[in-house]
């Protein structure tokens, strides 16, 4: 039997967004959150924000507008707006002549060319990114694992929220708006799923009752790496994350920790 050490699988790049709207009156704001196909390979039958992986095409569109920029967080940025635009019809970090109609069929039309650079021509718009706040990034990453995402998370802004939105029903079989703090109540109940990042994000976002609160917040901490970790904490085994990072529960029994 070799004793070498097993080998870290590459990290996928991805991309996911947070997107907030005005909660009712006296209530807090809501997120999108959408359940995930049983038949996805990652994170299966569980609650997520809207998101996906980086393609070649935003990398290619990333270093178009943006010659001596970030090419990999633009390219993040972008595959944001791109899978929410194809997983949920809201168009989130654009500018232009925008509203439900253009919407819809600029969906389409992605979901045919399958890249958002032509998409953006065709209907007159632009990237605007600076909507999109950078909130967190997680790399949980496992030498057992097969299949590893290195997820930068981001921050954006409905208002109103008076918007048509519809799951693909490919990737995602439903999405629903929530508070934070009602989709952790959901989870306890058992009512929904997530995994351990995005229980740890949901924590973080129910201590704050609107969308300015979250931006301020993450405007103030720099996004560093979260790698959970597993440590031995009164003779269990814990999963772990840095204290720092604006998270204010940092470790779950591994025994309870849900997996994609």
């Amino acid at each position: 039997m070799s004793s070498e050490t097993p080998s870290q699988p590459e990290a996928i790049q991805a991309a996911t967004v947070i997107i907030y709207r005005n909660g009712p009156q006296g209530c807090p704001a809501e997120i999108l959150m959408t359940i995930r196909s049983r038949n996805m390979t990652f994170a299966g039958g569980m609650a997520v924000f809207p998101g996906g992986r980086v393609d070649d095409a935003d990398i290619d569109l990333a270093r178009m507008i943006a010659a001596d920029g970030d090419h990999e967080e633009i390219a993040n940025q972008i595959a944001a707006v791109r899978e929410t635009l194809e997983e949920t019809g809201l168009a989130i970090g654009l500018t232009g002549n925008i509203d439900a109609v253009k919407a819809r069929k600029a969906r389409q039309r992605l979901l045919e060319v399958k890249a958002l650079a032509p998409v953006l021509e065709e209907f007159g718009w632009n990237l605007d990114l600076a909507q999109m706040t950078p909130f967190a990034r997680w790399y949980p990453k496992n030498e057992r694992i097969p299949r590893v995402y290195d997820t930068r998370f981001y921050l954006a802004d409905l208002g109103t929220g008076a918007v048509d939105i519809e799951a693909d029903l490919s990737e995602n079989t439903h999405l629903f708006w929530t508070s934070p703090q009602d989709a952790l109540a959901a989870a306890d109940r058992g009512d929904i799923k997530v995994i351990f990042p995005t229980r740890r994000n949901l924590e973080r976002l129910a201590l704050f009752s609107t969308y300015a609160e979250a931006k301020a917040q993450a405007d103030t901490i720099p996004v560093r790496t979260i790698i959970p970790q597993i440590v031995e904490a009164s003779g269990q085994p814990m999963l772990t994350i840095m204290e720092d990072a604006g998270y204010p529960i940092t470790s779950e029994l591994l025994e309870s920790v849900q997996r994609g």
